[in-house]
């Protein structure tokens, strides 16, 4: 596979947990083609928002040589980098390198003049002042993640952990960015479209979650899971099982399967010679026609052009 270089941007005041996860997704792996470089303003030392220092291993000009850079969260987001680190992600993003952020990373992208028109996300608590910030774009709240091509935005840690495993399934398949969501023991594949904000306080060790059922979902794609059959394994009414799963995943249960299933055949058109009509079967989406349909609206491609892309590169 032809090497693809992935420069993380450290700013002062970078968000440690931010800065952890490109640095665990993108590291170096025997079945990927990334190289991970940290970079800052200087070649030596970063301070993070928790006080301690960090080893960079490059300086601003390794930006011009990335293939994706990825900017993490910092803490004083109000006010925007160095204009040296300013200028650099601006001739960055006019060479149409990819450049993704995390939380509030989207500040220092915002800085550099590269989100002006587009619609964006971050951290939902932190919406309203990038828009004040930069009146330019527009904020979308609602969502985990965007995907503009060549700029990406995503809300808080946990969105960027799926944004960083979307850039993985768009390079390298799904198959490969689902073994490293296990490596990391990371949630299953999560839609960019889902809710960024979930308005509930946390479950006390008694209540009723259905983080069972769910994983015993993904077990048994192939059947007929419908509202009832879920709640019978919940134990609860269907009326409190649609409730609670949107509550807990911010979505039905319709999408949810529906994003599992096509998330199951992208891995099993890229793993196996199977037809389209056994996928289909196995993945509980019926008939080849269905997965057709289904499938080219999600993931905008034909089940046969997207095995022919995935594998090509495999090989």
């Amino acid at each position: 596979m032809n090497k693809h270089r992935v420069m993380v941007l450290a700013v002062d005041g970078v968000l440690p947990m931010d800065l952890g996860i490109p640095t665990q997704i993108f590291n170096a792996r025997p079945n990927t083609p990334y190289e991970l470089t940290v970079c800052g303003d200087t070649e030596e030392t970063v301070t993070t928002s928790a006080g301690f220092t960090l080893g960079l291993t490059a300086g601003l000009e390794a930006l011009a040589a990335a293939d994706t850079i990825i900017v993490p969260g910092f803490e004083d987001f109000r006010h925007p980098p160095r204009p040296r680190v300013r200028a650099a992600l601006k001739l960055a993003g006019r060479a149409g390198i990819r450049i993704a952020s995390i939380c509030t990373g989207a500040f220092a992208v915002a800085s550099a003049g590269l989100l002006d028109g587009r619609t964006v996300t971050t951290h939902w608590a932190k919406a309203d002042d990038l828009e004040e910030l930069y009146p330019q774009l527009r904020v979308d709240r609602n969502v985990l993640y965007i995907d503009n091509d060549t700029i990406l935005t995503s809300a808080g840690f946990t969105a960027g952990i799926d944004l960083c495993l979307h850039l993985v399934r768009k390079d390298l398949g799904a198959a490969v960015a689902n073994d490293i969501a296990r490596d990391i023991v990371a949630a299953p594949h999560r839609d960019g479209g889902q809710a960024q904000y979930i308005n509930r306080t946390l479950p006390t060790p008694q209540a009723t979650t259905l983080a069972d059922t769910r994983e015993w979902a993904l077990l048994h794609l192939e059947e007929d899971l419908t509202i009832p059959h879920l709640a019978d394994h919940a134990g609860v009414s269907p009326r409190t099982l649609t409730r609670l799963w949107r509550q807990e995943t911010g979505v039905s249960p319709h999408q949810w399967l529906l994003t599992a299933r096509i998330n199951r055949a992208r891995e099993l058109l890229e793993t196996t010679d199977l037809q389209v009509e056994q996928i289909a079967i196995r993945c509980g989406l019926g008939s080849g026609a269905n997965m057709r349909a289904r499938f080219r609206d999600t993931v905008g491609n034909t089940p046969t052009a997207y095995r022919r892309t995935f594998q090509h590169q495999a090989a």
